[in-house]
């Protein structure tokens, strides 16, 4: 009988143990039900073998310990996580002999972690971690996080200092009101001293602790500076499905908080880390909506990321219009404003001009470009009509169609009478293009002029003595206003309606002139009224 009652075990092939199968089936529910149905008599050497026991040798010689002292052992941080996991997998939940069981003695210690030391819940959150997916390991993980959490909340409350900062590549300037550098530098460091500390957990479980924190309303700053602090301690050695699985999970972190947390250069950063971990594309999406919404803060060396495997053409032309699509969808929020707009049309004509002398960049690409943004953007379109002139240029084989199609881009009276003069002479662009252009400054112009009050004051005035010098004068403006009377012949030759087009448009910058002369003067009229002189004295300046 004495054979009988030794009992062979096999722990995960790590290690074997001999014991006493009567005495620790009156602890374990699981050896008492294994071993209730063998003979009591029976001489059979017995062996049990154990594939995936919780912590292994060491946590099932926790158990064993427990069992050969009657019930008695010393339960700690260190051990808790191990010996509770073992509890549960053996089933002890029984008391024997007015003792507490082994599970129960864990579950009461399990309620004292908020009273345990922070060395002592980094030991324990490294032994959830080594057990592995174990229910029990992950609901003691969930009750560590939550206290380590909790006890950072409270160095925040203790120590506060307001990290309202302004975040870029190199770090985090946190404005603490303090008055000197190295004041500043302390209260930085009280609010990242716990950084190097959890390193050693997993993706997966630095995604609980961020969201315990950010549900427990920890500052955000500090959690993405966390973060980041996180991949590049742990890029060095990771593998390429490791880095893609620790950038997904800062992406869809960021992805919760308010974002201003992160400059965009520190996101571009972050692109430019996934272009060879080929991660998920809603893991993608967030970080392209991320910074689309903080567009109007980014420079063209961010833009200029090169295009994916596969693509000819230089420059990532698509992910920039996804980036313009991701701003403008803010609009229906009310959060584009038109300065915000206009900083991002200074940038995309920036973008454009870069791109422009790529030989592989496809016609339908620049037009989306050049269109993706309301006219309103843009106060002059002379940048556009210089990366458009450019463009074509280099592409010099495109059809009539596809130059209109470029030229559809532009908006002729927002260019300027140079940008005019340019285009009138531009064999690049389809001849109509250069006819719109002019067409749109003699209207520009002629708007202008009819706006002024001069003509009504002319008519009213009640000096006789200048009335023939007015009309003269007014006779000669009128011949000046009208450029051409007939109608454009856009099928004739096209040097001769160039070459007719540029005299056109020399009279009309020379009208310009005149017309900023009569603003001026009608200035000087307005105030001559306003001191008592007589109208009619102006009016022989105005004629000069």
């Amino acid at each position: 009988m004495e054979v009988c009652s030794v009992l062979e075990v096999d722990v995960n092939g790590q290690e074997t143990f001999m014991l006493d199968k009567d005495i620790v089936a009156q602890y374990s529910g699981k050896f008492s039900k294994l071993f209730g149905k063998s003979s009591s008599g029976s001489t059979r050497k017995l062996k049990v073998i154990f594939h995936d026991f919780p912590g292994g040798a060491e946590g099932f010689e926790l158990m064993l310990r427990f069992c050969y002292s009657n019930g008695k052992t010393d339960i700690t941080p260190s051990n808790l996580v191990l010996a509770h996991c073992a509890a549960e997998f053996m089933e002890m939940k029984e008391s024997v002999a007015g003792v507490s069981n082994l599970l129960a003695q864990t579950e009461k210690s399990l309620q004292e972690t908020s009273y345990w030391t922070w060395s002592d819940l980094l030991v324990a959150l490294k032994q959830c971690q080594n057990i592995g997916s174990v229910s029990d390991s992950s609901l003691m993980l969930e009750k560590c996080l939550d206290s380590l959490v909790g006890r950072l909340v409270l160095a925040c409350e203790a120590s506060p200092c307001p990290s309202t900062c302004s975040p870029d590549s190199s770090g985090f300037r946190f404005s603490c009101d303090s008055k000197s550098t190295e004041s500043i530098k302390t209260n930085f460091s009280h609010s990242t001293w716990w950084f190097d500390d959890l390193i050693f957990l997993s993706p997966l479980n630095i995604e609980r602790l961020v969201k315990s924190m950010l549900v427990r309303k920890l500052d955000q700053v500090v959690i993405s500076r966390f973060l980041l602090f996180y991949q590049k301690a742990k890029f060095s050695a990771a593998t390429t499905d490791e880095k893609r699985k620790i950038i997904e999970m800062i992406i869809d972190m960021l992805s919760n908080m308010d974002v201003s947390c992160v400059s965009c250069k520190t996101l571009f950063g972050i692109l430019r880390l996934t272009l060879g971990l080929n991660i998920s594309k809603c893991s993608r999406n967030k970080l392209e909506n991320m910074i689309g919404s903080q567009l109007d803060q980014t420079t063209l060396d961010n833009l200029l990321v090169p295009s994916p495997y596969g693509i000819s053409y230089l420059y990532d032309v698509n992910l920039v219009l996804r980036f313009l699509k991701a701003f403008q969808g803010q609009g229906k929020n009310s959060l584009v404003t038109p300065i915000r707009m206009k900083k991002v049309a200074v940038l995309v004509d920036l973008y454009i001009a870069e791109i422009a002398p790529d030989p592989c960049l496809k016609p339908s690409k620049f037009v989306a470009l050049a269109t993706a943004l309301p006219d309103y953007a843009r106060d002059s379109y002379d940048e556009l009509y210089h990366a458009m002139d450019m463009y074509l240029k280099v592409h010099a084989g495109l059809c009539e169609e596809e130059r209109m199609k470029i030229s559809c881009g532009l908006n002729y009276e927002k260019l300027s009478a140079q940008a005019c003069l340019h285009l009138s002479q531009n064999t690049n662009f389809p001849s109509n293009s250069a006819v719109q252009a002019l067409i749109s400054q003699q209207s520009k112009l002629n708007n202008l002029l009819h706006g002024t009050p001069s003509y009504t004051s002319f008519t009213d005035s009640p000096s006789s003595s200048t009335d023939a010098g007015k009309k003269g004068r007014k006779g000669e403006t009128s011949e000046q206003i009208v450029l051409y009377s007939g109608k454009f012949d856009v099928s004739a030759d096209n040097e001769k309606l160039r070459a007719h087009l540029r005299g056109m448009h020399c009279r009309v910058m020379e009208l310009e002139k005149i017309c900023k002369k009569m603003q001026t003067q009608m200035v000087k009229i307005s105030k001559s009224r306003a001191s008592g002189n007589s109208y009619a004295r102006s009016l022989p300046k105005l004629c000069s």
